[in-house]
């Protein structure tokens, strides 16, 4: 494969070739002062790495005579590769040049080469198409025109043929090309939403999730069409199909198994929302959908082996699980940020009408007890209230499963009285005391487990009463309430626990 690196070519025939004006050969060996037209171009670049190179090279009209060299040479990959690199300097935030290269059609020079490289060649150079797309970024960051000249030019085929280049190097431009013209054009992420724009956006997706992405361009983008346009209910699933250039799909589905790529898609929307809590507003129609992603994606608690790592998994169909879940817990937590605990319209309250703290529950209650209760369950087998019997019981798919569960009620809880008042109608009381432990298989499960304790005790007095009420059963003494400024006292008598200040 041609790894885009010049070499020296015969320069007299190169110099001598009648395609090629010799006012234009001229001017470039003039701006340089050399005898080759490589050493020309090589010499240009590093003149165009200045402000003050690119605006003298501009005031000589240079960028209109490289332009005409790539339409003659453009077959050679060696001069393709110099002259986009020139190219890709010059019009590095430089408004002359990059006006010049709009009015003397640069976007439909470089954008036929890219087509032509990429469609008909198995050994293109990766180098040669990132240095193109770099061009065309460059040239998108003038303004509206020159934004428009580019999607006019290369939505939806040439984007898509583009975006199937599986390497991050040029994904990542791409993705740079892509949402710089939409977010000058805002019209146009609805158009990058509608059935020809989905081609793109999956197979972006795809490529990032093969071959990586190094700069923040995807991420920009996901979370504008995904969570600010609230398109993921319409994306997730066209990652379920192999998309062509021209929108037609292969509508055989995966055996309705979830795919690398949703899996990978929900993973960066969880590392946004982590990363944006309180700048990106999710919708109510995508928190339900990723509800729904996550009730389809328990199925996985079937058949599944207890998880020997974290998030992602290697797995699919469990990463799916988890990264659903996470969502959903920067979803409460979010609520909770901007106040929206007495809106009856809040997200999390709509959760709450689909039985999310009672799923929540019983998927909690259907796992094994987390190990430091497993290791006193071997000492006392008889013991009462625990749970199911140990053959029934699930292990945790991925370490920290629980715990993310865990953090969803607490989450939820927090300073919502109808959330308290659930978790005490469906006797999750205890079985959320006996998550303030230590466990080797869900780190900082003890710390969430407390905040829950915390949010669901906080102002309700119902809930402290079932507290001080429990028969005392090993696992009802915690000993981290104590950070809570709360305290266990056991009759011995009487055998129930009462919950008491510290003070």
């Amino acid at each position: 494969m041609d790894d885009g690196t010049a070499t020296t070519a015969d320069s007299s025939s190169l110099l001598k070739n009648p395609t090629v004006s010799e006012h234009t050969l001229q001017l470039l060996l003039t701006a340089s002062d050399t005898s080759s037209l490589e050493n020309t171009l090589e010499s240009l670049i590093e003149t165009a790495k200045s402000h003050g190179g690119r605006s003298e090279l501009a005031s000589k009209k240079v960028l209109a005579a490289v332009l005409e060299v790539l339409e003659h040479h453009n077959h050679n990959h060696d001069i393709i590769a110099l002259c986009f690199k020139l190219l890709r300097n010059l019009c590095a935030g430089d408004i002359e040049n990059q006006n010049s290269f709009i009015e003397h059609n640069g976007v439909a020079v470089v954008s036929d080469i890219l087509r032509s490289e990429v469609g008909s060649s198995s050994s293109y150079s990766l180098g040669l198409v990132r240095w193109g797309i770099q061009v065309l970024a460059n040239v998108c960051l003038a303004g509206r025109e020159h934004q428009r000249a580019v999607w006019e030019e290369l939505y939806p085929e040439g984007f898509v043929l583009l975006a199937r280049v599986s390497s991050k190097e040029t994904c990542d431009p791409l993705c740079m090309v892509i949402y710089t013209c939409c977010d000058g054009n805002p019209e146009w992420f609805q158009i990058l939403s509608s059935y020809d724009g989905w081609p793109v956006m999956a197979a972006i997706v795809r490529t990032a999730s093969s071959a990586g992405f190094a700069e923040d361009w995807l991420k920009l983008l996901l979370s504008r069409i995904c969570l600010e346009e609230s398109q993921l209910p319409v994306l997730f699933p066209k990652l379920e199909y192999v998309d062509d250039p021209l929108g037609e799909e292969d509508t055989e589905s995966k055996d309705g198994q979830f795919s690398s790529e949703q899996a990978f898609l929900l993973r960066i929307l969880s590392e946004i929302l982590s990363e944006r809590l309180e700048d990106v507003t999710i919708s109510t129609d995508t928190a339900l959908f990723v509800y729904g992603i996550f009730k389809k994606s328990i199925r996985i608690l079937e058949h599944a082996g207890r998880g020997k790592s974290g998030l992602p998994s290697g797995s699919p169909e469990v990463d799916v699980l988890g990264y659903s879940l996470t969502i959903l817990r920067d979803i409460c937590a979010q609520d909770n940020a901007r106040g929206n605990r007495d809106d009856a319209e809040s997200v999390v309250d709509v959760l709450f009408s689909y039985g999310f703290i009672e799923l929540l529950l019983s998927l909690l209650r259907d796992l094994e007890p987390p190990t430091t209760i497993r290791k006193v369950m071997k000492q006392f087998e008889n013991q009462d209230g625990i749970g199911a019997s140990s053959s029934s019981l699930k292990p945790c798919p991925y370490r920290g499963f629980r715990r993310d569960i865990v953090a969803v009620i607490g989450n939820c809880a927090y300073r919502r009285k109808h959330a308290k008042n659930e978790i005490r109608q469906q006797n999750g009381i205890l079985l959320l005391l006996q998550q303030c432990v230590i466990d080797e298989d869900n780190p900082f499960l003890k710390e969430w487990g407390i905040w829950c304790v915390r949010n669901m005790l906080e102002g309700n007095e119902e809930n402290r009463r079932v507290v001080e009420q429990l028969e005392y059963q090993g696992t009802a003494e915690v000993p981290e309430l104590a950070a809570l400024g709360l305290r266990v006292e056991v009759d011995r008598s009487t055998m129930r626990a009462k919950l008491v200040n510290v003070t």
